[in-house]
């Protein structure tokens, strides 16, 4: 799960893409695409959306993962519901995604809405009549304070939909942050209190090196509510995936029961970091590295660590399904 679905709407989709909030996205974005085996198409080609999907769907049908939880990403609102125009790095519709998943059994419909829209609890309720799995925010870059309670009745409709939320969670450097102080997993209590099942993208852990560490405080939230999880989205990286370690092997824990595969496609992956960890051998890092599909290299690496069959299909038992 946790994989990215980008686009430039020039194919009718209505995604969009901006990457110049800071001077590195330009760039970071560019390497991304050849990390992910699409170097030679430019972010505004005029054919990108449906490249782009035709190349998620090969590396899937040619990996060890039978399907992808594909994320939608809603516009940045202000506190009183208001669209902050020109903010924000991309754009991704609720009925782009669902759509996608609709022609593709290799798709699962991840929707995304912020809870302070005008609308939000109606596009709630067309988005679960149309399939929807699972909803996807990041609450320091859409501006979403979980725990406000304007948004209790939201939440209260998830649980009962039993629609879980998927909230990032750490540090972010590749989409615009607007507040940082969300990204702490304590902001998520509301959507627990009223029974929602929240995984915790990337578990809390930090992405830059002078990003804040709630990997502390994800933990010990686990011990305090059962139907908090993590994911391992982008644990494959230089910072992330430093606590692997403790997540495998007998003495794991709740780390051990309550981790999802996540993938945080189309971010780089590579066995370096996890070799330089010691958290594999060097042999594995070779093999590893030799593996030119993406979502096929993460899986092997993660086999690798120690992680278990059910770390890859944990997230079945939380998806919503649809009637």
């Amino acid at each position: 799960m946790h994989v990215h679905i980008v686009g430039n709407g020039k194919s009718g989709s209505k995604c969009w893409v901006k990457l110049g909030a800071t001077w590195w996205q330009k760039p970071l974005g560019n390497y991304m695409l050849r990390s992910i085996g699409m170097g030679a198409i430019s972010l505004q080609d005029p054919d990108f959306d449906a490249r782009y999907v035709g190349h998620l769907l090969q590396l899937v049908r040619e990996s060890s993962i039978s399907q992808l939880v594909i994320l939608a990403q809603d516009e940045v609102y202000d506190s009183s519901g208001a669209k902050m125009e020109g903010v924000g790095s991309f754009y991704i519709p609720n009925d782009y995604v669902l759509g996608l998943a609709k022609r593709y059994p290799e798709f699962l419909p991840a929707v995304s809405i912020h809870p302070g829209r005008p609308d939000a609890l109606d596009e709630l309720e067309r988005c679960l009549e149309g399939g929807a799995v699972m909803l996807k925010l990041l609450p320091n870059c859409h501006n979403v304070d979980p725990n406000d309670h304007r948004y209790r009745k939201f939440w209260e409709r998830m649980a009962e939909a039993r629609l879980p939320l998927l909230s990032h969670t750490g540090g972010e450097h590749t989409v615009q942050v607007i507040n940082h102080a969300y990204a702490d997993p304590q902001f998520l209590m509301q959507p627990l209190e009223c029974g929602v099942n929240v995984i915790a993208a990337h578990a809390g852990t930090k992405s830059g090196l002078l990003d804040p560490e709630y990997f502390h405080i994800f933990t010990r939230m686990l011990k305090e509510w059962p139907n908090l999880y993590g994911d391992t989205s982008a644990w494959n990286v230089p910072m992330r995936g430093r606590y692997a370690g403790r997540c495998v092997g007998p003495d794991a824990g709740l780390l051990g029961e309550r981790l999802l595969h996540g993938s945080d496609f189309p971010v780089p992956c590579s066995a370096l970091w996890a070799a330089l960890r010691r958290y594999i051998s060097f042999a594995d890092y070779r093999r590893c590295q030799k593996i030119k599909n993406v979502f096929e290299r993460d899986y092997q690496i993660k086999l690798a660590m120690g992680f278990t069959d059910e770390h890859f299909t944990r997230v079945h038992q939380l998806l919503r399904k649809p009637v």
